[in-house]
């Protein structure tokens, strides 16, 4: 019997994705109509989603055969959710952190940062958070998690050995690190040659240095999460976001921005971060903030030493090359431009230089990310001159571009494009199906209920659902199904979509739940306790802080305290109820 349920279990992935669909047939049979269908078709991919038994991107491409078959959209219709100008903007966005990873600016800013921090316990603790949530800004939470964890850990040895080990590991090679893939690094890390294990280490440290170590490990999976909610391209939940409700309320006035998402969630990531490292460090360091903020001769010559491992490291560096000015400059010039093209408090350059006929911008954040990408492509990494072809003797050769396409091709997450895409068909199926009207109209006893109870409710469902499937699943699973209660019971939309979407970031109790835990749990010395205890008052803490978010600075930036006329399409009820009515309370 034993053997059976071995096999049953080595072979659940085959057995799930032909016994599913049969078993859910009775669905689409019994009930033969358009939402009855797209219906089936959203929970076989929910199911799959949360189950993995196919690879995420692959669920993501049934709609394409579904909804034809189904008669509930064309196949051309269908096809057209999967490039839209979101995805762009993903592609653009993660072409410009390619070239920022492929260059060592991260590595730079990050020492840089950590010297003029600090290393104290409870400063380095707050050193490594501000870092890592600055990265994951801009480039992905899992490749920030990649680079920092091995040097919070190299700082940590130089703080845990004796005064002789310190002297002689001024050199420390875990440092020398390559960024081609996290799985790579996680791999070399643990082989034992690059970095003692650290299974190995436990019983030469003390209790006090294995809680500190695991605040350290906890402080960069989590800032790596928190960091990615503050900018619309920082993680994908929120260009899922963005791609929704640009696909289920076209006439909306691009509320969802560059600019607009900034100054909503950039405030909410810094009171997080911060509430976040108050947490840890009474958790992992105790109430004594003396001995914490390293007062004291033993105290001050381990911050020499673990400083001096962070020197040593930004020496090897070297001073910026030409290719890290010229990254530097093009970013710097990406995050105006962004901020710029249509800030909705002042006139952009978008509105000024290329508007339609209703004075908005033409111009796109994907035109902004795809038009410096490109100039990625065309910046040479080298002061333009002409040097000696190593592969040919005799023959003048130019200095490569920034960006390569083989670089783009070893470190583009296509499967990310096919996944936004399908969450794009998905929430387009359910408008066509008339499956979100129908969703609607069975919430509208919701009305009821206050609109910040209604917003924390979710957010902490959404927050509990993420910690077992994938965030970028769970925001596309949940946001057309808010979004059609928002229609029902006269909430304006952003006021349940926003909350939520952050929420879905709020990964913080399982190793499983997001890969920068993953990472950090792989290196040892973590119990899943230790990250469960550590992640539930968390994710407590980022649901009470978004909720505050939603319900003060987030009003005047979004609208939110009227119903907007682009939310009136599949809402008749709406239009007797007077706008302001629903939203005196937020």
């Amino acid at each position: 019997m034993a053997t059976c349920w071995q096999g049953l279990w080595a072979y659940r992935s085959y057995l799930i994705v032909f016994l599913l669909p049969i078993f859910l047939l009775p669905l689409p049979l019994l009930v033969p109509t358009k939402e009855a269908n797209c219906a089936y078709a959203i929970i076989l991919m929910a199911l799959f989603w949360c189950t993995e038994a196919l690879p995420l991107a692959v669920t993501a491409l049934l709609p394409i055969i579904l909804f034809p078959l189904m008669g509930i959209m064309e196949a051309s219709e269908v096809c057209i959710e999967y490039l839209k100008d979101t995805n762009i903007l993903f592609i653009g966005g993660l072409l410009v952190a390619i070239t920022v990873e492929h260059w060592n600016l991260h590595k730079r800013i990050a020492l840089q940062v950590l010297l003029i921090i600090g290393v104290r316990p409870a400063l380095l603790i707050l050193g490594f958070m501000l870092v890592t949530a600055f990265l994951s800004m801009w480039i992905s939470n899992t490749a920030t998690t990649a680079m920092m964890v091995p040097i919070a850990h190299a700082v940590l040895e130089q703080l845990h050995n004796t005064k002789n080990d310190m002297e002689q590991g001024g050199d420390n090679p875990t440092f020398e690190l390559q960024e081609s893939s996290p799985q790579k690094e996680v791999t070399k890390l643990d082989n034992g040659e690059v970095i003692p294990a650290p299974l190995e280490q436990k019983p030469q440290k003390s209790e006090e240095q294995i809680r500190f170590t695991q605040g350290m490990s906890l402080c960069v999976c989590y800032s790596a999460s928190i960091g990615g909610i503050a900018t619309l391209t920082g993680t994908t939940p929120n260009l899922v976001l963005q791609g929704q409700v640009e696909s289920l309320f076209p006439e909306n006035p691009k509320v969802v921005n560059f600019a607009s998402w900034f100054g909503f969630a950039f405030p909410t990531m810094i009171i997080l971060l911060l509430l976040a490292w108050l947490w840890l460090q009474v958790l992992f360091l105790g109430f004594n903030f003396r001995k914490n903020f390293g007062f004291g001769e033993q105290e001050e010559e381990r911050k020499q030493a673990a400083s001096q491992v962070i020197q040593t490291e930004y020496k090897l560096l070297g001073p910026m090359s030409f290719a890290e000015k010229a990254v530097t400059v093009l970013f710097v010039t990406l995050v105006v431009l962004w901020f710029t093209r249509e800030p909705g408090f002042f006139t952009g350059w978008g509105n000024l230089a290329f508007a339609n006929a209703k004075g908005e911008s033409m111009a796109s954040d994907g035109t902004v990310a795809i038009f410096i990408s490109m100039l990625m492509f065309i910046v040479p990494s080298k002061i333009p001159g002409l040097s000696q072809d190593p592969d040919k003797p005799g023959k003048l050769k130019a200095p490569p571009a920034l960006l390569s396409w083989k670089t783009v091709h070893e470190k583009m997450p296509w499967n990310i494009v096919f996944l936004l895409g399908g969450g794009f068909a998905l929430a387009k199926g359910s408008e066509k199906s008339g499956l979100s009207v129908w969703l609607g109209d069975k919430l509208t006893p919701l009305q009821d209920v206050p609109p910040p109870a209604t917003a924390f409710i979710l957010c902490l469902m959404v927050a509990t659902f993420t910690e077992c499937a994938s965030n970028v699943a769970t925001t596309t699973l949940f946001l057309p199904i808010l979004a059609s209660m928002a229609q029902a019971i006269c909430l304006h939309p952003l006021y349940v979509m926003l909350p939520c979407t952050m929420s879905a970031s709020l990964a913080f109790m399982l190793p499983v739940a997001t890969p920068p835990n993953a990472i950090v749990f792989s290196f040892g010395g973590l119990k899943v306790s230790d990250m469960a205890r550590a992640g539930f008052l968390l994710n407590i803490i980022g649901v009470l802080v978004i909720t505050l978010a939603i319900n003060s600075w987030s009003i005047p930036i979004f609208g939110l305290n009227t119903f907007p006329t682009w939310a009136y399409s599949n809402t008749s009820q709406c239009l007797l109820t007077p706008p302001n009515s629903t939203m005196s309370t937020p």
